[in-house]
């Protein structure tokens, strides 16, 4: 946050406040009021696929005049013509709708939602005076809902959807993107498209609340049901959208810094991570206004600051020399945002409310060779306007290089931004123990609600007397394992890999928040830091092309990376509730250690075989398992029947190292994986322009075959030496694109 105030901000602020405290809290939440008392409602039903259907409920006496409005979540304004038209003059009935069958009735009006064989899912009803929606809360998780706010079962919370750093606890929780997508596990799912609301789910029956009286029609929504997690997923991304594939060297590291004492530091503090070794891909540097001195004049300014950037051009030619990566910090000053970049602006009539005009305000600065933004604020931006915003930054870039993927951190967005490759990080938390407990149930929700490529400040954005090394490393492990993997926070230049063993925090920009402090200058001298960070981050680079696997896999399927267990163990209920571990792909599972001076960590393994990725221990899944840990020690496990493939270590993702791919079997049962590569950097991939290598392994042959996937070609070097690895027995192949098997 700023700490340098104009009016204009202030008056941002007070009225993000004010938005805040008008909403209703549980106690003020309207029952039986509204301005449609004793009207009868009419319902559509519209069927989207055989696992979703469409409700939606317009007040009859509005039923000529009121339409849903489109917000820009949905990949389609229109899903098709209703099978039916419901009013409570029309006798109770029974509509199917692909496989599901809804029953109505009315007086009240309520929706009974079975299987083709009649085995209830949900009943909702409907209160048309008020707009209400009812449902049952049932005995299971309810999961989703966006980043932020009461965690992880959203069950026993009432949620006001505020959106932004006001909303929930900032502290802990971190910034608020609330999206009215919520899921059950029991296995069915809504999308409140229209209208926005508060959720109560402190009862056996959960409520929508419209966010007020006026706002209660028409009513949108899409219902899904399914036993599999991944179908569920999928139908989101139908509703609102398949991820964009970013570039791949927004999946490497990511150093943040704030503000700059003069152009020697920006050039220093690059030439260091290539002097040690230590892998980098991008450089972000904050605006002025949010710090002294960042890479612009003022908040909101696309001027250089000629102190620390007097030469701009060259600057980021010698950055780019280095092999990094340059990304600018950019605020929107407007309250709103409309329109694309494919509108014209009128030079004379400049509106910086219309996305191509402030996208104009851009391209100056980017065409100096920028790679990158990192929009920040706009917590008061509407709907529509957000999801402006994140449209203008994906599209924006492409007008002056149409063949390279842009790349965009957001602070805040909605359904549907992952079409534009957003990244979302949690906002301005605290670096204390439990904001890092807290953000790994916050990453599951936020994944599971469609977006996929998340992270936080890793350490905290402001320290307090909890911020030391060991807290800074733990946080470092988690975010490998994030698909955001970026240091960022005041004390900056603890923030560095080698930080902690300097003595010297960076600039003092903590006095206006309470509880903030610097650490001891005694702990500033631990020589542990840096080599656990090196080790990570080379783990980091070895797993991108497992990552990047997983990140394609996400575009088509609509599965995340940092999965919940329950997406693959569904009927496994101590799986279901895990909020303090999470799958990294399919394969991998994840345990960050979220305990000070922790030396052990409790880690529940799903049924099945599992491997200690460290040691190789194998253990029967269906159990907890205490692991010892030290200091630089994670706990990660691998599933039986996984095939991961291990790259060298590179210093970034464009470099060309003369080692071979390994690829390491962990026995048990079958087991396949795809390979997924391109350039990582255009859209070429899109004209057939990537390279499948489809892997499968045969546990009772011992036999693992390579072929290339349909559609896919073989990509340079044409001919792939590959390193196989089963325990201690290693196979060395040569891969061409013909068909091959590797047999131990």
């Amino acid at each position: 946050m700023s700490e340098q105030w104009s009016r204009r901000r202030l008056l941002k602020q007070f009225a993000a406040i004010s938005a805040t405290l008008a909403l209703p809290t549980k106690s003020l939440i309207p029952e039986s009021a509204g301005p449609t008392a004793g009207d009868e409602c009419e319902v559509q039903l519209v069927p989207v696929s055989p696992q979703t259907v469409r409700v939606t409920g317009i007040p009859v006496k509005k039923a000529k005049t009121a339409e849903v409005s489109f917000n820009g979540s949905l990949v389609h304004e229109s899903w098709g013509n209703p099978v039916a038209r419901l009013r409570g003059d029309t006798a109770d009935r029974t509509i199917r709708s692909g496989d599901l069958s809804i029953h109505a009735s009315f007086d009240p009006l309520r929706l009974t939602i079975t299987t083709g064989s009649g085995a209830e899912i949900q009943k909702l009803s409907v209160d048309c005076s008020t707009g209400i929606v009812s449902f049952a809360t049932g005995d299971c998780p309810l999961l989703g809902l966006g980043e932020g706010g009461p965690q992880f079962d959203r069950r026993g919370s009432v949620d006001g959807m505020v959106s932004g750093q006001g909303g929930y606890k900032l502290e802990t929780h971190g910034g608020r993107v609330p999206i009215p997508w919520i899921i059950s596990t029991a296995g069915w799912a809504i999308y409140f498209h229209q209208p926005f609301g508060t959720f109560d789910f402190t009862g056996p029956q959960s409520k929508f609340h419209p966010a007020s009286p006026d706002s209660a029609w028409p009513l949108d929504m899409f219902f899904v049901a399914s036993q599999e997690p991944a179908t569920i997923m999928a139908e989101l991304a139908r509703l609102t959208g398949h991820a964009e594939l970013p570039p791949l060297w927004s999946l490497g590291y990511q150093q943040s810094h704030r503000t700059l004492a003069n152009r020697d530091e920006v050039l220093t503090e690059a030439k260091i991570f290539r002097e040690k070794k230590l892998p980098c891909d991008a450089l972000i540097y904050l605006g002025t206004g949010f710090c002294p001195s960042g890479w612009n004049t003022e908040n909101g300014s696309f001027s250089w600051n000629s102190r620390v950037f007097p030469d701009p051009r060259q600057i980021v030619n010698q950055l780019h020399n280095d092999n990094f990566r340059v990304v600018l910090h950019d605020v929107i000053l407007a309250a709103n945002l409309g329109g694309s970049v494919q509108d014209r602006c009128e030079l004379s009539n400049f509106d910086m409310e219309d996305a191509s005009c402030y996208w104009d305000a851009h391209r100056k600065v980017f065409g100096t060779g920028i790679d990158g933004w990192w929009p920040d604020e706009g917590d008061a931006l509407d709907i529509p306007s957000r999801l402006a915003r994140n449209r203008m930054h994906w599209e924006g870039p492409q007008i002056d290089r149409p063949h390279e993927r842009p790349y965009a951190l957001h602070r805040n967005g909605y359904a549907g931004m992952q079409r534009y490759a957003s990244f979302l990080w949690s906002g301005d938390v605290y670096s204390t123990w439990e904001t890092l407990k807290t953000q790994v149930p916050i990453a599951i929700n936020t994944c599971l609600t469609g977006i996929p490529y998340w992270g936080t400040d890793i350490g905290g954005f402001v320290p307090t007397k909890e911020f030391t090394a060991e807290l800074y490393l733990r946080w470092f492990q988690f975010g490998a394992f994030c698909t955001l993997f970026r240091s960022h926070g005041r004390a900056w230049k603890l923030r560095l890999p080698w930080g902690w063993n300097t003595g010297d925090p960076g600039p003092v920009e903590i006095r206006n928040y309470d509880g903030a402090a610097i650490p001891d200058p005694s702990q500033l001298h631990n020589a542990q830091v840096e080599p656990i960070c090196r080790k990570y981050l080379e783990l980091r680079y070895r797993l991108l092309t497992y990552l990047y696997s997983a990140v394609r896999e996400c575009t088509i399927t609509g599965l995340p990376v940092m999965r919940a267990l329950w997406l693959h163990y569904p009927d496994d209920p101590k799986a279901v509730l895990c909020q303090d571990q999470y799958l990294w792909g399919r394969d991998i599972l994840v345990a960050p250690v979220l305990e000070q001076g922790a030396t052990s960590r409790n880690v529940y393994l799903p049924r099945g075989i599992w491997y200690d990725f460290w040691t190789n221990e194998r253990l029967e899944g269906g159990r907890e398992v205490v692991r010892p840990i030290d200091l630089e020690t994670v706990p990660l496990y691998v599933r039986a029947g996984t095939i991961l493939p291990l790259g060298p270590v590179k210093q970034h993702t464009g470099e060309k190292v003369d080692e071979p791919l390994s690829i390491f079997i962990y026995p048990g049962t079958d087991g396949s994986f795809l390979l997924y590569e391109d350039d990582g950097i255009s859209f070429n991939y899109r004209d057939g322009e990537w390279m499948g290598t489809e892997l499968h392994w045969s546990d009772a042959r011992r036999v693992l075959t390579l072929r290339l996937a349909t559609g896919s070609r073989m990509l340079s070097p044409f001919r792939r030496r590959i390193e196989v690895k089963l325990k201690q027995a290693v196979r060395i192949a040569n891969f061409d694109g013909v068909p091959l098997a590797v047999s131990f």
